[in-house]
């Protein structure tokens, strides 16, 4: 069974999680507070825009190379502003806790390992972000002690990566259970979760409805693959922030009302 295989070979580091607190940060130019850091607009579009154009310059280099003429989708990088500020809050976050609790940060992925499969250059400053994310949520997730096995988070990180298409849709309880086995990652995404969003929550976080929910980024490796996603974690009954919501930019995807 294909979910089988991919389960069993997974890899994950991290799953999605942000908590929102207080309305006392507004401003239509950011995308999100978590505690004084802030993160403006200008600063999500800059990193969306730096991996689109080294994606697209690659991409045409790579096809002159082959005496071909790349698409108008070719040359489009899988990449939104969403992902974006996904990376940045859990970064943010992630290194809060990892000063609080005394976990050392290891460098065992560099952006030139991460690129070929994020297909961005490691130049961009996206997949150096990725890195940066991968290695901090692998030492949070070594030193953190496992959660539960609720069905809740079983389905949650099945269905965050159904959506992919690395796995079928439509399973059960009992069959993604059954392909999970022990669900050692699940356990230890859920304990990420749980520090991530009591940091969110003892800090302050909050988001532009444009960028709500956040997910945390999160990778699963098939044996031969990663498949890149993100598990929205949010609070559905939390503070709606006085932020207004700008249209979306062409090419994002649209805004999820809180």
């Amino acid at each position: 069974m294909r979910v089988r295989r991919l389960i069993a070979a997974a890899s994950v580091a991290a799953i999605g999680v942000l908590s929102v607190a207080g309305c006392g940060n507004a401003s239509p130019d950011v995308a999100a507070y978590v505690g004084d850091t802030r993160y403006s607009l200008d600063r999500v579009d800059d990193i969306y825009d730096d991996a689109q154009s080294r994606f697209t310059e690659a991409v045409r280099q790579e096809a002159q190379q082959a005496g071909q003429t790349p698409t108008p989708e070719q040359l489009r990088a899988d990449v939104t502003r969403q992902d974006v500020v996904d990376l940045l809050v859990s970064i943010e976050l992630g290194n809060r806790v990892a000063q609080a609790q005394g976990v050392q940060v290891t460098d065992d992925v560099s952006p030139e390992q991460l690129a070929g499969q994020l297909r961005i250059p490691p130049t961009a400053e996206y997949a150096k972000l990725w890195t940066r994310w991968l290695n901090l949520s692998t030492s949070l997730s070594a030193q953190l002690p496992p959660a539960q096995l609720s069905d809740d988070s079983v389905m949650a990180v099945y269905r965050a990566i159904a959506k992919t298409g690395a796995i079928p849709t439509g399973l059960g309880v009992a069959e993604v259970r059954q392909a999970f086995g022990e669900g050692t990652f699940v356990r230890q995404a859920s304990a990420l979760s749980t520090a991530l969003t009591e940091e969110a929550d003892k800090v302050g976080t909050t988001v532009n409805p444009r960028f709500r929910p956040v997910g945390v980024p999160s990778v699963v490796s098939t044996g031969q693959s990663l498949v890149f996603y993100s598990l929205p974690y949010i609070d559905a009954a939390g503070p709606v922030t006085d932020i207004s919501s700008p249209r979306p930019a062409a090419g994002d995807s649209a805004p999820v009302a809180p």
